[in-house]
């Protein structure tokens, strides 16, 4: 029985390149190995065999951009074909050849050695991935039909790709030092280095603006080293920080707010067993609260388009997340219209996927505005990063009993730091102070959430 493979429900992301090819005809897959890698700007993402079977057939090739639905190879099931001949199989760095579909009418006098396609003059003109050729994605991809062609694409993720074109660079022409030959941006950098270095003409020396490459030096011998890999979710954050941090001119304010009631509360929500197994913590109070502030102040729940400023009507909080391998953000979506109850159990669901790496890419995608706490952690306060396109970006670290003055005496109460960062080409000092306080008031008394 013949079988043919679509891409599973990847989120909300379209035509999302194809940046690797697992496998190759003829490889016999087990259930849920994966068959290719696909990567947007936020993730890469492995796409699954839905079952054990032989690759009969592949449908498309490095380069090309799929989306929920589209066909990518077909499968023959294994209990028609024998016995596996192998326990497990490892990604292939054979090419991935293709066995062609029937001819349409339209390619029926093709011969049969596939020429080098037809090319458009925009896709001539275009920097990245040279050499390729767009295709639908619903039937056989023609592009280089090449025995020597290689299962994966030479470059690295999207942010690097736009950063070579930016830079001039062409990518076959750098040598990656990353997982699996990937071109990371250190990559890119010495390769400009070098080119740099070569003889040039004085008018061209003067023309070009140079900044100080960054640092390659052989730790070794200063001691003993160990080499590892970033993780992908380490290494995309790592970019997109970096990202963050240069372009958006951040500034932090901090507050304190005084929760010992709000504590007593939700020890007592605790006690009372009314979530069921979900832990009402107080991360659910505080994206409550941010959410009521984001519709009293509508430039917190805002992201720059060039020239314009989008305000959006809708209320979705991400919340920072520790997994094993990096910080990741799922979105809670509409708090404005949910419970503490119900936010508590969405924080606890979704903390969980993400430290079993199953969150899928639309659960991390829609956010108005972050939420960073480390009071699980420690500290007494941290200058977070925004997380674009927000314009803003909470952070919280341990709250800590210390004495207040009370007007008539020092009492002890719970008091918890807080750090707010944020755009300072949309947000003023003075709607970030009021923005703080007001949130201060509402985890003081958190009867105000309804006025």
């Amino acid at each position: 029985m013949i079988t043919e493979v679509t891409v599973p429900d990847i989120g909300e992301f379209h035509n999302i390149p194809i940046i690797e090819i697992l496998v190759k005809i003829g490889d016999r897959v087990s259930k849920d190995s994966p068959l290719l890698t696909l990567e947007s700007d936020k993730a890469t993402l492995d796409v699954p065999s839905p079952m054990s079977g032989i690759v009969k057939q592949l449908k498309v090739a490095l380069g090309d951009r799929v989306s929920l639905g589209s066909s990518i190879l077909t499968l023959e099931a294994s209990d028609t074909v024998g016995p596996p001949a192998t326990a497990a199989i490892a990604p292939s760095d054979a090419p991935a050849a293709a066995t062609a579909p029937a001819p349409s009418a339209a390619v029926a006098q093709a011969p049969a050695t596939v020429a080098a396609p037809t090319v458009s003059a925009a896709a001539a003109a275009a920097p990245w991935p040279p050499r390729l050729v767009a295709v639908s994605t619903d039937r056989l991809a023609v592009a280089a039909a090449d025995s020597t062609a290689p299962s994966r694409l030479p470059g690295g993720s999207p942010s690097v790709r736009r950063f070579a074109h930016q830079l001039g660079v062409d990518l076959a022409a750098v040598k990656g030092s990353g997982p699996r030959g990937r071109i990371l941006r250190e990559d890119l950098q010495s390769h400009v280095q070098a080119a740099m270095a070569a003889p040039r003409a004085p008018a061209a020396e003067a023309a070009e603006a140079r900044l100080a490459p960054w640092p390659r030096i052989d730790f070794s011998k200063f001691g003993a080293i160990e080499r590892t890999a970033l993780t992908p979710v380490r290494r995309i954050a790592g970019e997109n920080l970096a990202r963050n941090w240069s372009l958006i001119p951040h500034v932090t304010n901090f507050e304190d707010a005084d929760i010992t009631e709000l504590e007593a509360f939700r020890k007592q929500l605790n006690l009372e067993g009314s979530n069921g197994d979900a832990k009402i913590t107080l991360l659910s109070f505080i994206i409550k609260a941010v959410a009521v502030l984001l519709k009293r102040f509508p430039d917190f729940n805002a992201s720059l388009d060039g020239d314009s400023l989008i305000l959006k009507r809708y209320v979705n909080i991400g919340f920072a997340a520790d997994t094993p391998n990096g910080l990741v953000v799922p979105v809670i979506r509409s708090v404005d219209t949910k419970g503490i109850a119900q936010i508590a159990q969405e924080v606890t669901a979704l903390a969980a996927q993400a430290r079993a790496g199953k969150l899928k890419l639309a659960d991390m995608q829609g956010g108005c505005f972050t939420v960073s706490s480390l009071g699980g952690v420690g500290g007494t306060g941290f200058t977070p990063i925004i997380n674009a396109p927000e314009v803003a970006i909470l952070g919280t670290t341990r709250a800590q009993i210390r004495p207040v003055w009370s007007g008539s005496a020092f009492e002890p109460r719970l008091v918890l730091p807080l750090s707010l960062s944020w755009d300072h080409r949309v947000i003023d000092g003075v709607a970030a102070a009021r923005f703080l306080n007001h949130l201060s008031r509402l985890l003081g008394d958190f009867r105000r959430v309804m006025l």
